[in-house]
């Protein structure tokens, strides 16, 4: 009755969780498509060209606007708003969705240069340019490599005497390790501060279900914005550190500017230093009665060679002192920064660009805009005279007079005091400019007519609704501790991930079935029982991750099918040892007991190793890896859980009843009972046929090397769709953007059979231009279009969601990221061996003698035979095949899956050998071992049998984006279960030695002793 109450209990909790989910999607589901039908209606009284934008900003409203309304009550329990109810469900990762991921790097240079006395100093900067340089390359942190640069270069010096009096817990006396924890302190509070604040400003970005993370050991931050449709706006949204200044301004009329200007634009326009003038003329602003005033309105400078262009022109509207074009401006940053041409200038003087072109009365249609050249003076102590940090408020709208957007801000108490001080001396020094700073751009720079003293300012510019609201959305954050850049990121569009599901769904929906009717054909009764323990699991499976906020990837979705496969093992393990009590004569009720108790030791072994794996891979692995990794965690779990648990008690309730049940149908019922096969003795054969295997794949690497993914070796992947009528091939694509991209290592294949191309090139890969990404997105589109015969559209082409010819998906990954992940590949596998090799060494035996290394020595050399034949065969065969065989992050995954699936084929054969060991005394070593492996070969084979189906399902319905990671897998547990009988129990066996003969220890016996057993 307790059995039958425990079950009842567990099917009861298994329904209320899916009943809960159910409750949770349902009300969710008709909010978002009554935002869709709103958003619908708005668009359609919109016109043609605005109809996108105005139902994605109407249906972003409406979803707002019902984030707190009370969509679901449940009595006595609690109410949930839409908000309450998105963040309780299972979230799509974006291969599922669409969308944009980011890996950031928080840069904390400028950190440790800020918490210097002298940040000047020679040895101070250069061991933060070394440590730059080896961040690239290095695990470590930031502050660590910092120190082990300034140990290298600074000699007898101390870091405390460049910190000591700036930073308040390092003395003079502090040793550099003392600093070292210091800064490191520093460090982590200002990461963990910038995680925080950029979390606050992804909550305004109106993305849905986003996931942000934080690698605190490495000071990254990973962002994923599911639905994401402007990639450009996300990428300022993430990397703008908001630091928002005020400054007082120069003119062209103060401290003799307009001379010195002058004289510096005749350097940089002569190549000798100087460039004869032929005419200066001045206009200056006229009075009310044509009189010229002081106010100069232009200067034009005429030079005796008119044929060249000066890359620096005068200003001299309001605090414009000069004009550049885009491609000029570093050109004369650089120049101005020179010591000779800086001593023409006050020393208070600091230059800053606009942060938007202008577009002049006297420039042709068509003709680029010119940046405008501030000069800002700067106080004696060097910070600007007020900063954001005073901001309570920012909000976008419409200027009442203009109806511009503009941004308007509201300040606190010491900030209004100091707003009031600055527009008060502005407006009485002749109606000033005050210029408005954002990360060290002009955003604006209005005249002061008159104190402003209720501390409300604006920020305006040619805004769109859109660039208001994130600007007054960053502002309102605050500024970030420090600056972020992306290091990796991948794109993927709606259309290929509704793709990616389909699939997906399909994948798992035929490996299901074939499952559970082969289940059913070999196990009769019992099949139906492990049937219903594989629905309970994969409830469980997502029911925990949406618990767990977790989200679903498409590795994740790799990992549950390779969990359907897996989760039948348990079954196997234990159907298959109460067979063999069946046929020993024991009656039904006592086979069942005896089965699921001589199976634990062998399925706790197996799903130990599997699941060390997994949390080694969990916590080396990034981004959709990680999604991995906590699926086949979970699954692991569940599998036991619902096998030995649940799958027990429903057996036991069923058979407790005197019920019949049937482990066996009329085919299976002597299916490898009578095997009996001399395994050890091909031992020599499996040694010939291994090393063959295994020469030709190492000589393979050596001499073809890999088809290294961009996540190994750094850059950007694009996949890019033709559409039908454009007749494409990978050689006429690779010719042509091998000129767009003139200088760049260049990858071009063919991935899928919808004219479908993968471009992979390192153009730009290194630059830290913010507008690098954009330019090599153009690069790509012209060399697309000259094989499209110059009929693509630009916009549409490198819309995610685009129609036609466009790019599906795309990733960038730096090389910073990129040496990070191939060393967490390494490190992961060490330790994954490491600790196989530890657990098996504990379980199976104590000390160091022959029979106790012997068992880790034959696992961990199986793994190894495993890996490398897994390796030498995606060496060979890449390029020959029509699909990725990339090595990246998910064949990294698979190899590690690989290394936890063949242990727990192993384990359960060494199990076995343990066990016999111990019961058959009289037994050589040898047929000992044969027996085991006879034994168990029924478990091994099934087992293998039941994952390769499912697998194999995934490799041919689940899509190019999983053919690689399902290819390493369907070869990984080929050979992982060869390696266990052939490879791992022939080492064991041969480092085991002879048997040493056990002494058994006889009990007494007596008539009294014999009653009261």
């Amino acid at each position: 009755m307790q059995g039958k109450g425990i079950v009842r209990f567990f099917l009861i909790a298994f329904v209320v969780v899916s009943i809960i989910q159910f409750l949770f999607v349902l009300p969710t589901n008709k909010v978002e498509r009554e935002a869709e039908r709103y958003a619908e209606s708005m668009a359609s009284t919109a016109s043609a060209e605005s109809q996108d934008s105005v139902k994605k900003a109407a249906r972003s409203a409406f979803l707002d606007s019902m984030s707190s309304e009370t969509v679901l009550k449940i009595p006595l329990i609690s109410s949930f708003s839409y908000q309450d109810l998105k963040s309780r469900q299972l979230a799509y990762g974006l291969d599922l969705k669409g969308g944009m991921s980011v890996v950031l790097q928080v840069d904390l240079r400028e950190l440790i240069r800020s918490r210097a006395n002298n940040a000047e100093d020679d040895t101070l900067v250069k061991a933060l340019d070394n440590a730059t340089q080896a961040q690239s390359n290095a695990q470590d942190n930031y502050v660590s490599l910092f120190v082990d640069e300034w140990r290298k270069i600074a000699e007898d010096r101390s870091l405390a005497e460049v910190f000591a009096g700036s930073v308040e817990e390092v003395t003079y006396e502090s040793t550099n390790g003392e600093v070292e924890r210091i800064l490191r302190t520093q460090a982590d509070q200002t990461v963990n501060l910038t995680f925080e604040m950029l979390k606050q400003r992804i909550d305004k970005l109106g993305v849905s279900q986003p996931n942000v993370s934080l690698d605190a050991a490495r000071d990254l931050i990973t962002v994923e914005l599911p639905g994401i449709d402007n990639p450009e706006r996300a990428r300022q949204f993430l990397q703008a550190a908001a630091a928002l200044e005020f400054w007082d301004t120069y003119r062209l009329t103060d401290a003799n500017l307009q001379t010195s200007l002058i004289t510096a634009i005749q350097r940089m326009s002569s190549t000798d230093g100087e460039r004869e003038v032929e005419d200066i003329v001045t206009t200056y602003v006229k009075d009310s009665l044509g009189n010229d005033t002081e106010t100069v309105a232009s200067i034009d400078t005429f030079y005796k060679d008119p044929t060249i262009d000066a890359p620096l022109q005068m200003g001299g509207y309001a605090a414009v002192l000069g004009l550049a074009t885009e491609k000029n401006k570093d050109e004369v940053s650089e120049f101005l920064a020179e010591e000779k041409n800086r001593s023409l200038f006050p020393r208070d003087l600091k230059f800053l660009w606009s942060r938007e072109p202008v577009q002049l009365d006297n420039q042709e249609e068509g003709e680029e805009g010119m940046y405008e050249l501030y000069g800002v003076k700067i106080p004696r102590g060097g910070a600007a005279p007020l900063e954001g940090d005073v901001v309570t408020s920012a909000s976008a709208d419409p200027d009442p007079q203009t109806g511009q957007m503009q941004v308007s801000l509201n300040m606190n108490q010491q900030g209004a005091k100091t707003w009031a001080s600055l527009t008060t001396r502005a407006a009485q020094n002749g109606n000033r400019e005050i210029a408005i700073v954002l990360d060290n751009e002009v955003v604006s720079a209005p005249r002061v007519n008159g104190p402003i003293p209720n501390g409300r300012s604006s920020i305006t510019g040619d805004y769109s609704t859109q660039e208001a609201q994130d600007l007054a959305s960053i502002l309102e954050v605050g500024k970030l501790p420090a600056r972020t850049q992306i290091i990796q990121e991948s794109l993927v569009g709606p259309s290929l991930g509704a793709e990616n599901i389909r699939r997906s769904i399909t994948a798992i929906a035929i490996g299901f079935a074939l499952v559970f009717v082969f289940m059913l054909i070999y196990y009769g009764g019992g099949g139906v029982v492990s049937v219903i323990a594989l629905l309970l699991n994969l409830i469980f499976i997502f029911g925990s991750l949406a618990s767990f906020g977790a989200v679903l990837t498409l590795p994740g979705i790799a990992g549950i099918v390779l969990t359907i496969g897996m989760a039948v093992d348990a079954n196997v393990i234990i159907y298959e040892r109460i067979r063999e009590e069946l046929r020993e004569g024991k009656s039904l009720k006592v086979a069942v007991r005896d089965g699921f108790q001589n199976s634990y030791s062998a399925i706790l072994d197996a799903n130990v190793t599997t699941f060390i794996t997994a949390m080694i891979l969990n916590y080396f692995g990034l981004g959709p890896i990680k999604g991995f990794a906590i699926v086949l965690m979970i699954g692991v779990v569940s599998s036991v859980l619902t096998a030995v648990f649940v799958g027990r008690l429903m057996v036991e309730w069923w058979i407790n009843k005197d019920r019949p049940m049937s482990f066996w149908t009329g085919f299976s019922k002597n299916a490898f009972a009578n095997v009996n096969i001399d395994w050890l003795s091909k031992r020599k054969l499996a040694y010939t046929i291994s090393g063959i295997v295994i020469a030709a794949g190492v000589l393979s690497m050596v001499l073809r090397g890999f088809e290294l993914g961009v996540d190994f070796k750094g850059g950007y992947s694009y996949n890019v769709q033709f559409e039908e009528s454009i007749d494409v091939d990978a050689e006429e694509l690779r010719s042509a953007l091998t000129t767009s991209l003139e200088g760049s290592s260049l990858v071009v294949k063919e991935v899928d059979t919808d004219n479908t191309y993968n471009v992979v090139t390192d153009y730009l890969i290194s630059s830290t231009d913010t507008t690098a990404a954009d330019q090599v997105m153009m690069k790509l589109f012209e060399g697309a279009n000259t094989v499209a015969g110059g009929s693509l559209d630009f916009n549409n082409f490198k819309n995610p969601d685009g129609k036609d010819t466009y790019v599906t998906s795309s990733s960038k990954v730096g090389p910073t990221i990129a040496d990070d992940i191939k060393n967490s590949a390494i490190w992961a596998s060490v330790f994954a061996l490491l600790a196989i090799f530890l657990y098996i060494a504990i379980r199976f035996g104590r000390g160091f003698g022959k029979q106790q290394v012997a068992y880790p020595l034959g696992a961990v050399a199986a793994l190894f035979h495993d890996v490398l034949v897994v390796m030498g065969i995606f060496s060979l065969l890449h390029g020959l095949l029509p699909f990725s065989m990339e090595i990246d992050q998910a064949f990294i995954g698979a190899i590690l899956t690989v290394i936890g699936y063949s242990i727990n084929d192993t384990v359960v054969v060494f199990d076995r050998i343990r066990e016999f060991m111990n019961q058959y005394t009289n037994r050589t070593k040898e047929e000992i071992v044969n027996m085991a492996v006879n034994s168990t070969i029924s478990r091994t084979v099934i087992t293998s049998l039941t994952t390769l189906l499912v697998v194999a399902i995934l490799f041919f319905f689940g899509g190019t984006s999983t053919k690689g990671l399902s290819l390493a897998l369907l070869i990984g547990i080929l050979v992982g279960t060869y390696s266990s009988v052939f490879v791992a129990t022939p080492i064991m066996s041969d480092v085991m030695g002879d048997l040493e003969p056990k002494e058994v220890k006889r009990k007494s016996f007596s008539k009294a002793g014999a009653k009261a057993r």
